[in-house]
C-alpha cells in the first residue's frame, strides 16, 4: 500500500493497480485539486474542499463514489460509512467516517470531523485500526488538543494528521507537541505491509503535500 497526501484531506491510496481516493479537494476549493485517476472515490462531506470527484476522473478511470453512511463491498475492499457531523465552511452538516479495510489492514478516515466526542457505538467500532487519518486545525474541524485527545482514545497504530495545511503549521506543531512526536520529520509517501505495523501503537506519520 502506497499513501500519497495532496493537502487538506485529499490522500491517494495505492496498492497493486487499484487506486482509492479520500475527500478529492474540486474546481470550485481555493486549494489546488488533484489530477490522477482513481477506481473509488471516499466523499466524507458536501464541500468543494472535499467532494471533486471529477479532479480523480482521469482517463479511463471513473471513480465508483462512496459518499454517506451504510455498508460497501468492491474491487476487494469492505468500507463502512458512520454518520458524524461538521462544522467546517461555517455551518453544520453532515459528516462520514469510514472504516476502510483491505489487504488485511484497517483504515479509520474521520473527514471533516468537528466534534471528539464520538457516540459510544461508533467510537467501538473505530478502535483498534492500523491507521488512523485525523483532521487537525480547527476552523470546523477538530483543533490539535481535540485530535489528539481522540487519536489516543481509538488506539491505532499509525496515526496520520490531515487538513492543518502547512507542514510549519502551528496547529500540526500543537498536535505533535501533545503527542510527544515534535521531531517528525516529513516523509515524501507511506509505503506499507501489514508485517510494517505490527507492534507500533500511536506512531505519527507526517506526510509531505504532494
Amino acid at each position: 500500500m502506497v499513501i500519497t497526501y495532496y493537502g487538506l484531506e485529499c490522500f491517494k491510496i495505492q496498492f497493486g493497480d487499484l487506486v482509492l481516493a479520500l475527500n478529492p479537494m474540486g474546481k470550485d476549493s481555493a486549494e489546488k485539486a488533484p489530477k490522477f485517476g482513481a477506481d473509488i472515490a471516499f466523499v466524507s462531506t458536501a464541500h468543494p474542499d472535499m467532494n471533486g470527484v471529477e479532479s480523480v476522473s482521469f482517463g479511463e478511470r471513473k471513480p465508483f463514489v462512496i459518499h454517506g453512511p451504510g455498508e460497501y463491498e468492491l474491487k476487494g475492499i469492505t468500507a463502512r460509512g458512520f454518520l458524524t457531523e461538521t462544522k467546517y465552511g461555517g455551518e453544520k452538516r453532515n459528516n462520514t467516517a469510514y472504516k476502510i479495510m483491505l489487504e488485511g489492514m484497517t483504515l479509520i478516515f474521520l473527514g471533516a470531523l468537528s466534534d471528539a466526542a464520538l457516540p459510544a457505538g461508533v467510537k467501538s467500532v473505530l478502535e483498534d485500526a492500523d491507521i488512523l487519518f485525523v483532521p487537525v486545525g480547527g476552523g470546523g474541524v477538530l483543533d490539535a488538543g481535540d485530535a489528539h485527545k481522540l487519536s489516543v482514545a481509538l488506539e491505532p497504530k499509525i496515526i496520520i494528521p490531515m487538513h492543518y495545511g502547512k507542514e510549519e503549521s502551528k496547529e500540526l506543531a500543537q498536535f505533535l507537541k501533545e503527542s510527544g512526536e515534535e521531531s517528525v520529520n516529513p516523509v515524501e509517501k507511506l509505503t506499507l505491509k501489514k508485517k510494517d505495523i505490527e507492534g507500533k501503537k500511536g506512531e505519527v506519520v507526517v506526510l509531505q503535500i504532494s
